[in-house]
């Protein structure tokens, strides 16, 4: 089966995607899906990254291999940063199953699940505020999202152009479920993150933009944008400072993300460290306070890649949609 981007777009609504992510991170935690290590790949001469993740949820009818790339200077050639596929095979016979031309599509949707499926868990009841670092796609589906588990009135956009963070503002209140919110472009990170009640971070940096002085008590911090050994968002104060450290997978973020920092700084230990899957799959608490300082370090892994993909072909095959190819 062959599905292109306008297909998959119909079929892979934000809610559905939401229910699935949480569903497969529940099995990841729980020993029943299998995550290999993710492979990365730069093409440095023209600004290019390319990750390839895979994984498969046991009993499931599916595996899926998935290839993203993002080059960032893509827009100055009239072309979107993100691209890719994924592949999904039969988990009974290891034929393939479906090349699902998403170009990036179904790891936006998954990313922005997996932020809403943290603050389901991992936030207050009452948000008020919710602060974005970063002003690119990923920035406006992570807000898109978290609509879909808490309620808001105000966002909050920072990005180190301030005419991208206004741009970005604006699209995010043509988004009718939050179209009320008001929406502020403040001139700095600080500015930005202080009386926040949920903070996403979403950007490429290297060097830490978030500090831990400016976290008021309660706050929930998702950080999104580290997905490499050397990319950090957030000082390991932030994480010294934390009351609750959750991770996508651990192993992962001892490799990846802000939590290996923190944890080579000697700033927190492992044992500090649970597994959003442990929360969603019930064995562990997530929030158990008001006051309670929590960080969840997501860095994304196959599993999420794996549950959207089969739900698509899942409603491919019901739908009758896509191009059935012989091989």
């Amino acid at each position: 089966m062959l599905l292109g981007e306008a297909d998959i777009r119909a079929l892979l609504d934000p809610a559905a995607c939401l229910d699935a992510v949480e569903r497969a991170f529940a099995a990841y935690s729980t020993g029943q899906a299998q995550l290999p290590p993710v492979i990365a790949l730069d093409v440095a001469e023209n600004h290019g990254e390319i990750h390839m993740k895979a994984g498969h949820i046991r009993n499931g009818p599916y595996y899926a291999i998935k290839v993203i790339s993002g080059f960032r200077d893509n827009p100055q050639l009239g072309l979107p940063v993100l691209n890719g596929m994924v592949v999904v095979f039969d988990a009974g016979t290891g034929a393939p199953a479906g090349f699902l031309l998403d170009r990036g599509l179904i790891t936006e949707l998954r990313t922005g699940a997996a932020g809403a499926v943290a603050a389901k868990h991992l936030a207050r009841k009452t948000v008020a505020t919710v602060a974005v670092i970063g002003t690119g796609g990923q920035a406006r589906r992570q807000v898109e999202m978290l609509a879909y588990v808490r309620k808001f009135s105000e966002v909050r956009v920072w990005g180190r152009d301030r005419n991208k963070a206004r741009a970005c503002a604006d699209d995010l209140g043509r988004i009718p479920e939050i179209s009320a919110c008001h929406f502020a472009v403040p001139e700095s990170v600080q500015q930005t993150v202080e009386s926040a009640d949920i903070v996403v971070t979403v950007t490429s940096a290297r060097q830490p933009l978030v500090r831990p002085e400016w976290l008021k008590p309660g706050v929930t911090i998702i950080a999104v944008g580290s997905d490499g050994p050397q990319k950090q968002e957030l000082e390991v104060g932030v994480l010294g400072r934390a009351d609750k450290i959750v991770a996508d997978s651990l192993p992962q973020c001892l490799r990846l993300g802000e939590i290996h920092h923190a944890v080579d700084a000697g700033v927190i230990t492992k044992e500090k460290i649970i597994e959003l899957g442990e929360i969603t799959s019930g064995r562990k608490p997530g929030r158990t306070s008001e006051g309670e300082i929590v960080v969840c370090d997501l860095t994304g892994v196959g599993v999420q890649d794996v549950a959207a993909a089969s739900l698509v072909m899942e409603r491919a095959k019901a739908a009758g949609r896509g191009e059935q190819i012989v091989i």
